[in-house]
C-alpha cells in the first residue's frame, strides 16, 4: 500500500474543504447594521460625527434640534425652497415619512456642545449685533431674535431653531440667502421678510453676536414663549403664529 498517497486523500480534501469556506467568505458581502444611525452617516459626513456640526465653519450643527425644523428644511430642500447640490440629490427621491424619521432621529440626539471659537470682532460690531438680538429695531419694525427663538436663543419646539452653536460662515450664509432671495420657507416666509429688513452691516453684527455667545447650562428648545410671534410664519403650528 501507498502511504503517502492514502494520507494525501483525506489532507486534500481538507484543503479543498477549507478554501471553499475560504472563498465563500471572501464573496459573501459583509452584514451591515440596518439602524437609522447606519442609514444618515451619509449625513454626518459633512455635519459632523453624529451631526455636531463640521469643523470648517459652514456645515451647521442638526443634533438637537427641533424634529420640525429639521423636517420643514428638509422638506425645503427637497421641494426647491432651499438650495444646495448635495442636499437637494441627497433628499430628492425621499418621502415625507422617511424625511420626518431623519428629523426625529437627530432631534433626539442630546449631545454636548463645543465652546464657541475665540472672535475678532470690535466691540461696537458686537455691541450692534447683541442690540439686533435682544431688542431688535422697532423703528424698522424689525423684531428680536429673542422674540422666535426663546429669551435663551434656543429655540421653540417643535419648529424653531436655537441659534447658538452654529459657526458665523453658516449664519452670515443663510441670512444672506434670505435677504437675496437664494433661500426660502413656507409661505409667509418671516424670515425672508426679516433678512430683507437688515443691511449687510446688520448680518454681519449679529452673527458675529451670535456665534461668539456660550450655551446656557440646558440648550433645549422651549415649550412656548412668553407672547405670541411678533410675525406670522410658515411651517410654525398654528398656536405659536403671531399676527400677518
Amino acid at each position: 500500500m501507498n502511504l503517502s498517497a492514502t494520507l494525501s486523500k483525506p489532507l486534500l480534501a481538507l484543503c479543498f474543504s477549507l478554501l471553499a469556506g475560504h472563498t465563500e467568505a471572501q464573496t459573501t458581502p459583509a452584514r451591515i447594521e440596518d439602524s437609522m444611525t447606519q442609514r444618515v452617516l451619509a449625513c454626518t459626513t459633512c455635519h459632523g460625527k453624529q451631526g455636531r456640526a463640521a469643523p470648517d465653519g459652514y456645515y451647521p450643527r442638526i443634533a438637537g434640534k427641533p424634529a420640525g425644523y429639521l423636517y420643514n428644511q428638509l422638506l425645503n430642500f427637497r421641494d426647491g425652497r432651499r438650495h444646495y447640490g448635495l442636499m437637494d440629490e441627497l433628499v430628492a427621491p425621499l418621502s415625507d415619512a422617511y424625511l420626518r424619521e431623519i428629523a426625529e432621529h437627530f432631534a433626539a440626539l442630546d449631545l454636548p456642545y463645543a465652546a464657541p471659537p475665540p472672535g475678532s470682532a470690535s466691540s461696537a460690531l458686537l455691541q450692534r449685533g447683541q442690540d439686533l438680538a435682544t431688542l431688535g429695531d422697532p423703528g424698522r419694525r424689525l423684531p428680536a431674535c429673542v422674540q422666535c427663538h426663546g429669551a435663551k436663543l434656543t429655540g421653540l419646539a417643535p419648529a424653531i431653531p436655537g441659534l447658538l452653536g452654529l459657526p458665523r460662515d453658516y449664519l452670515n450664509g443663510q441670512l444672506g440667502a434670505w435677504k437675496s432671495g437664494q433661500r426660502h420657507a413656507h409661505t409667509p416666509d418671516c424670515m425672508g421678510q426679516i433678512a430683507k429688513t437688515l443691511s449687510l452691516d446688520d448680518i454681519a453684527a449679529v452673527s458675529q453676536w451670535l456665534a461668539a455667545q456660550p450655551l446656557p447650562a440646558a440648550p433645549k428648545a422651549v415649550a412656548e414663549l412668553p407672547a405670541p410671534l411678533p410675525l406670522s410664519c410658515g411651517g410654525v403650528p398654528q398656536a405659536h403664529k403671531g399676527q400677518p
